[in-house]
């Protein structure tokens, strides 16, 4: 991973889009912080579309969308988009989402077998706003447990045929084959004409993240930054960003959204 300060000038004043996860890169310990907002508000004000790409539910992604300065979000794992029209809250879903709760009691049998199985698991909190994925919560709250606990829940769920992904808290599964890559491709391509597989239109855009499932975007984006806490997942990464930020969480998104605006 190359320092993000050696983003080369050149490649700066390309960049018109920014995806980025949520927690542990826009976050420091569960909170955004003020500088995470200013930076958010600089990038727009700077004409840098930036779109959340997150395992979060869509409940929160509701609020994401309307209350921030960013140009919509992507929820669940790529199960869905929102982003605003003339104010009005518009729905893009993954071709391959199922229906809202479709699969709810599949995944919930399988969850109340890591429960049993894997000692001090239980649902993450915001399970109550999620539409089609279940969130198994690891660390975001007492007990913390390690990333051996994270790699048996997600090999459970796997061995019933679901996706898993492992994320800095959570652990989110689901039914389908929509991921985060998959939704983020579909949301540029419908909604802003941006067709990433195309190298030039790849070049147009950032992805920031910090965990596993940031992996697919890792790969995806010949401009990926890892902010500093990224080193923990090492032996998960097949593939690692990029560029790496000096500082972890935060002030590490921070710090790339400050190399991003120096054109």
């Amino acid at each position: 991973m190359i320092p993000v300060a050696s983003f080369p000038v050149a490649d700066r004043r390309g960049v018109r889009y920014l995806l980025t996860d949520i927690d542990d890169t826009l976050t420091d310990h569960g909170k955004l912080p003020a500088r995470s907002y200013d930076a958010l508000w600089n990038l727009h004000d700077a004409g840098i579309s930036v779109i959340p790409v997150t395992g979060r539910p869509a409940g929160w992604c509701d609020l994401i969308c309307r209350q921030w300065p960013v140009a919509g979000v992507i929820g669940e794992n790529g199960a869905f988009a929102f982003y605003l029209e003339e104010d009005r809250l518009q729905v893009l879903r993954h071709p391959s989402a199922p229906e809202p709760h479709a699969n709810r009691d599949r995944l919930d049998d399988i969850a109340r077998e890591v429960y049993a199985a894997v000692p001090g698991t239980r649902p993450a909190k915001d399970q109550f706003s999620r539409l089609y994925d279940v969130a198994i919560d690891f660390r975001e709250e007492s007990p913390m447990l390690g990333l051996d606990a994270a790699r048996n829940i997600k090999r459970r769920f796997e061995a019933h045929g679901a996706e898993a992904r492992i994320s800095s808290i959570h652990v989110n599964a689901w039914f389908g084959t929509h991921n985060k890559l998959s939704m983020a491709e579909h949301f540029l391509a419908e909604h802003f004409e941006l067709d990433i597989r195309q190298a030039k239109q790849n070049r147009q855009v950032v992805f920031c993240g910090d965990s596993p499932n940031d992996e697919p975007m890792f790969a995806a984006f010949h401009n990926s930054i890892g902010v500093a806490n990224i080193v923990e997942y090492a032996a998960d990464l097949r593939t690692e960003p990029r560029y790496v930020t000096e500082a972890s969480c935060a002030a590490g998104f921070v710090e790339a959204a400050l190399v991003l605006l120096d054109r």
